[in-house]
């Protein structure tokens, strides 16, 4: 999904990275749902949090991709607004903060239904490129701009 950014100085992404750390996150969450390991489960949120509050150009992924995926590869043939990745991210950490209190507190089933649920999400991106998180994000923005707008006249 590629959507064009509002502001002129919006930040743009290469979306070959946000595949990358979708991958990389999975694998991560895999992982943790194999050894119930809240420490796995508190680097990945540590991740997610550089992501949605830093912004990606932070994220430990997308440094990883900058300085050793992208300079193997040609430049992008298209690029993708910051924002709903990013909003992805903060959803991702909501998930993995739920799943490590599960961890954290001798409630396991609660911890792997979060992670499960954050490992399908990035899954998804990594192997389709649909990013569910960015979409709740775009759907999100289009209901508060239609309820800005006013009712309209009939």
């Amino acid at each position: 999904m590629t959507i064009p950014a509002r502001p002129a100085d919006a930040r743009q992404v290469d979306p070959r990275g946000l595949r990358l750390a979708a991958w990389l996150t999975s694998a991560v969450l895999v992982a943790v749902l194999l050894t119930g390991s809240g420490v796995l489960l508190a680097v990945q949120l540590a991740v997610f949090a550089v992501g949605a509050l830093a912004g990606l150009r932070y994220a430990p992924y997308g440094l990883l991709f900058r300085v050793l995926v992208a300079p193997r590869l040609g430049p992008p043939t298209e690029r993708e607004a910051e924002g709903p990745p990013r909003f992805a991210q903060a959803v991702g950490a909501g998930f993995a903060l739920v799943g490590l209190v599960g961890y954290a507190t001798g409630l396991p089933v609660l911890g792997a239904v979060a992670t499960g649920a954050a490992l399908v999400a990035a899954l998804l991106n990594a192997t389709t490129g649909f990013c569910l998180g960015c979409e709740v994000y775009l759907l999100a923005r289009r209901a508060t701009a239609s309820r800005s707008a006013g009712p309209h006249p009939a």
